[in-house]
């Protein structure tokens, strides 16, 4: 395979994986921002705290001087000179897969294209306050609709091993984030861990992962930030899990590896991620400070992309 058609592909995982993560990302945002502020009465505004789980939190503030609702919608929703914003990674995935037509199904092609045009002509002139949660169930269901297209339609070859790849490395940086804007940001001042505005964070962090429901099946008690982490984080059952992911990125790069008869170093790197996942334990990863942790694993699975790209000569 050629290694533009192999960055196309994973390119492709990457970003309409990292659209749906800022689907989740603003629905958390807008439901924690409807939120009483218990403390002060009023309502609390948490834009800026997940403009910074975007990696968007600069350029917003540039751009429009103050994150507010209207103004996450503009940047984060619809611009497209912002390379992290919805509109941007719509297009570019599908500019990807166009790139590489060949190696995609019809079913694949028809979700990426049919997703850019609806969103071209429809979301992206309309798009506001009212209409916003409809907008992001579309976005999480149209990426659905892709994965779905791939794994049922996919032969299992390098393009299909090359799109899982860059799905999952962006799926680790984006459930690391947002677990640690919740833990070092969200929380106000003089507020309590464990106290009625904790809890209800903690929650909505879980329903912007699709792991509510997997949270009470598995641990059968009250949400505790400490099991939420562990579930987001050590749990390989969780599909959305540190763990799960970089279980996949290790499947997929050995999987090319044994295709090629070639290893490369990125398979070191991600091996090496995958084991500390294996052996950690929530107990320490708290003792040693979970931001702190959070911060060297998103840095390490930067790295890893960076290795990815180097090896493969993206």
């Amino acid at each position: 395979m050629l290694s533009r058609t192999a960055a196309s592909l994973y390119w492709m995982g990457r970003y309409m994986e990292r659209a749906e993560n800022l689907a989740r990302y603003l629905e958390a945002g807008y439901r924690i921002g409807q939120m009483a502020d218990w403390a002060g009465g009023g309502t609390r505004n948490e834009w800026s705290s997940f403009a910074l789980a975007a990696a968007c939190e600069e350029g917003l503030l540039t751009k429009h001087g103050e994150a507010t609702l209207d103004s996450v919608i503009a940047y984060v929703g619809l611009d497209e000179d912002n390379p992290s914003s919805i509109h941007a990674c719509l297009k570019a995935a599908r500019t990807n897969g166009r790139a590489v037509r060949t190696a995609l199904t019809g079913e694949m092609w028809e979700s990426l294209n049919d997703t850019w045009l609806e969103f071209d002509r429809h979301w992206h002139p309309s798009l506001r306050q009212d209409n916003l949660l409809n907008f992001l169930d579309w976005v999480r269901t149209r990426s659905t609709l892709f994965r779905g297209a791939m794994r049922g339609t996919m032969l299992r070859d390098d393009a299909f091993f090359f799109v899982n790849v860059g799905s999952f490395i962006e799926r680790a940086d984006s459930t690391a984030r947002i677990l640690d804007v919740k833990y070092h940001i969200l929380l106000p001042p003089g507020e309590s861990l464990g106290g009625s505005m904790d809890y209800y964070q903690w929650s909505t962090v879980l329903r912007t992962v699709s792991a509510l429901g997997s949270y009470h099946w598995v641990y059968r008690e009250s949400i505790k930030p400490w099991l939420v982490a562990e579930l987001l984080i050590l749990r390989e059952e969780m599909p959305r899990s540190l763990r799960h992911a970089m279980s996949q990125v290790k499947r997929y790069l050995d999987a090319i590896a044994e295709g090629h008869g070639q290893r490369h170093p990125c398979q070191r790197r991600a091996g090496q991620l995958y084991a500390q996942l294996c052996y950690d334990q929530i107990e320490d990863v708290f003792q040693n400070g979970l931001h702190e942790y959070l911060g060297n694993f998103i840095a390490r699975n930067n790295a890893l992309g960076q290795e990815i790209a180097r090896d493969f000569h993206f």
